[in-house]
């Protein structure tokens, strides 16, 4: 059996990482690219046991979707047979301070790749994926929200992954290609960036655990998410990818969960019982069992324009794929948890013991 060869834009990134691993373990020739930075950003690559080798299997390039002309040497080069394109500005709240370069990133960036493929005379046999999003459904009236919802985006982020979406749409109906989107909700790992905000909480709650904080600040409380394992979501997205016809495919778990259920159960891994108190940005989160303060809310977290309620119909995905979400939003904060709890143990050890 002839090995393929995928490229994955923003493979340092939670589901890029997790996506390397998954394609290694079926036999991939895997080649990911990542932005030049100051700073190595590789931690989550180094947590799966994913090196660049000479002769291996996995690859890294320097490529940026804002780059064009980069983007085209790569693909030309390295004749992937799939495409997942998953590099962005991921961060909705700061999109609203950058929101030229998020479009530039996140809308403009898809169509360089879409462009690349055409041009080189690959769209009859190379399968591009995009990472699309449920924040192109923003603030809709509508839920759970399936391939058929209108879409109503509320931040520069979501405008931007909306040009992505339909790019990818125009160049399959366009141009013939396999190009698919995947309507990601909400996906959450121990390799979720510490400025999400679930992980913002699991962090906190390590740093409770082991006496090095006091108390958690947060944003909006009552945001309502459809949150499923990152694990499972690479799953579906390579589904996705294999699929005879390509399409458009919401990826979700069918059930919602506000930031306040997320705290409570990460503050019970602990064995905290969060009780709350007062109303608006003066509720505070109580530990029943000491009577401390634990978690407070502060206005600063707060966005723009907010999206109160996401929550994904994955019935077409199930019917057609086959695909569903296995691990449960308690066994996700709980590994997120125990996770942030014993990186912190084994740094303040590492301190102590140099």
């Amino acid at each position: 059996m002839v090995s393929k060869t995928a490229l994955i834009t923003g493979v340092t990134g939670q589901d890029g990482a997790y996506l390397a691993a998954y394609l290694l373990e079926k036999g991939y020739t895997v080649h990911g690219t990542m932005r030049r930075s100051s700073a190595p950003n590789h931690y989550r690559l180094d947590r799966l046991g994913l090196t660049p080798q000479v002769g291996g299997a996995f690859h890294l390039h320097y490529a940026d979707l804002t780059d064009a002309m980069s983007l085209m040497r790569l693909i030309a080069a390295l004749k992937p047979d799939e495409i997942y394109n998953l590099a962005a500005q991921s961060d909705v709240a700061v999109s609203f301070s950058v929101a030229a370069y998020t479009h530039q990133a996140n809308g403009l960036g898809a169509v360089h790749l879409l462009e690349a493929v055409r041009h080189l005379g690959m769209a009859s046999h190379v399968r591009y994926y995009q990472a699309s999003t449920s924040e192109l459904y923003g603030d809709g009236p509508v839920w759970p929200q399936n391939e058929e919802t209108p879409f109503r985006p509320c931040s520069p982020y979501g405008v931007a992954k909306l040009t992505a979406y339909w790019s990818t749409v125009n160049y399959r109906h366009g141009y013939q290609m396999h190009a698919s989107n995947g309507i990601l909700f909400n996906h959450e790992s121990p390799l979720r960036g510490p400025n999400f905000v679930t992980r913002k909480v699991t962090i906190a709650v390590a740093e409770i655990a082991t006496g090095q904080r006091e108390c958690l600040m947060i944003g909006n409380l009552n945001a309502k998410r459809d949150w499923g394992h990152a694990k499972d979501s690479v799953d579906g997205i390579w589904h996705i990818t294999q699929h005879k016809e390509p399409g458009d495919y919401v990826l979700a778990t069918g059930e919602t969960h506000s930031v306040r259920e997320f705290i409570e159960r990460a503050f019970a891994c602990i064995g905290a019982d969060i009780q709350w108190q007062g109303e608006g940005v003066h509720e505070q989160g109580i530990d029943r069992k000491t009577g401390k303060v634990r978690v407070q809310v502060d206005p600063q977290f707060f966005r723009p324009t907010e999206v109160p309620l996401l929550c994904g119909d994955p019935s077409k995905v199930r019917r057609e794929l086959g695909w569903q979400h296995r691990i449960s939003f308690e066994q996700l904060v709980t590994e997120m948890v125990e996770s942030d709890i014993a990186q912190l143990k084994a740094q303040l050890t590492a301190q102590l013991t140099s």
